[in-house]
């Protein structure tokens, strides 16, 4: 069997560009979805497998003959040793070369989020490894925080006041499919942010503008926030671990800036605005 690079959580919004852009660039992408993803196939041609962080038999199909790895930690999971250690010891064991992981950033320096647990796991793996820490994703607008927009023109996140550096996941997956597609990237950590800083209040004056009706901004408690993600059925751990992620924000720690998605793609990553435009369907109300 020819070497694949095994791309975890296939299903989602970053996966789905990963193996979209590996296919651009002619390598062999196995799409591992879990259950809960098996009806949202990616949108190239690509093997698809069965993958669970928790269900050790799905392991032995899903690494037979891969090379590389595009890691991804699925929301619901926040204990990294009991249930993404054991997949990265089987990548180990199974030859992989090097695995490039979905990271924050800042998480070199945020020991509450899992992203750094993980991080830590793979320098101490012994597989070559390569940190692709991300800005806040854009996208997050049109899945997570969508209902909200569409059913009260608003932005319900717990954001404060505080910049942050937003990344749309399509160069995030053109840059994770170059640095799995190209030697030299073992050992390094990337910042993947776009090209300028918003506090979410500024986002909402975009999303204003380029959907052609008012976009609030309401910045509520964390308390309302976790009440309204927990009614709406997320788990305790995924909203802590929201609850985190948000921290930084307030905290103005979210808005670094770096140049790695321009020195990796050749040109500068994607606006907010051109994001908004590209998206403004997913926005509409629904009738």
């Amino acid at each position: 069997m020819g070497k694949s690079i095994l791309v975890i959580g296939a299903g989602g919004n970053v996966g789905r560009e990963v193996v979209r852009h590996l296919a651009a660039r002619g390598a062999t992408a196995r799409a591992a979805v879990s259950r809960a993803d098996t009806p949202r196939q990616p949108d190239v041609a690509a093997e698809t497998v069965l993958f669970d962080f928790l269900d050790p038999d799905t392991f032995p199909a899903a690494f037979d003959g891969v090379e590389r790895m595009f890691l991804l930690r699925p929301p619901a999971i926040s204990n990294v040793k009991r249930d993404i250690l054991p997949a990265i010891e089987y990548a180990a064991v199974a030859g992989v070369r090097q695995i490039a992981f979905l990271s924050l950033v800042g998480a070199e320096h945020n020991r509450f989020v899992p992203h750094a647990k993980i991080e830590t796991v793979l320098k101490g793996s012994g597989i070559p490894w390569t940190m692709l820490r991300c800005g806040f994703f854009m996208q997050n607008l049109n899945t997570i925080h969508r209902a909200d927009i569409v059913e009260h023109d608003d932005l319900f996140i717990p954001g404060g006041h505080g910049a942050t550096s937003f990344i749309d996941v399509r160069d995030i997956g053109a840059a994770a499919a170059r640095t799995l597609t190209e030697p030299g990237h073992e050992g390094r950590a990337y910042d993947l942010t776009g090209q300028e800083t918003l506090t979410y209040g500024e986002v909402a004056a975009i999303m204003t503008q380029e959907l052609g009706r008012p976009i609030t901004y309401s910045n509520p408690s964390v308390f309302s926030f976790a009440r309204r993600m927990r009614r709406r059925g997320h788990s305790w751990n995924y909203i802590w671990v929201m609850e985190g992620i948000y921290l930084t924000t307030r905290l103005g720690l979210a808005a670094t800036l770096a140049p790695d998605v321009e020195l990796l793609l050749e040109r500068p990553p994607a606006t907010m605005r051109q994001y908004v435009r590209d998206y403004a369907a997913a926005f509409a109300p629904e009738s």
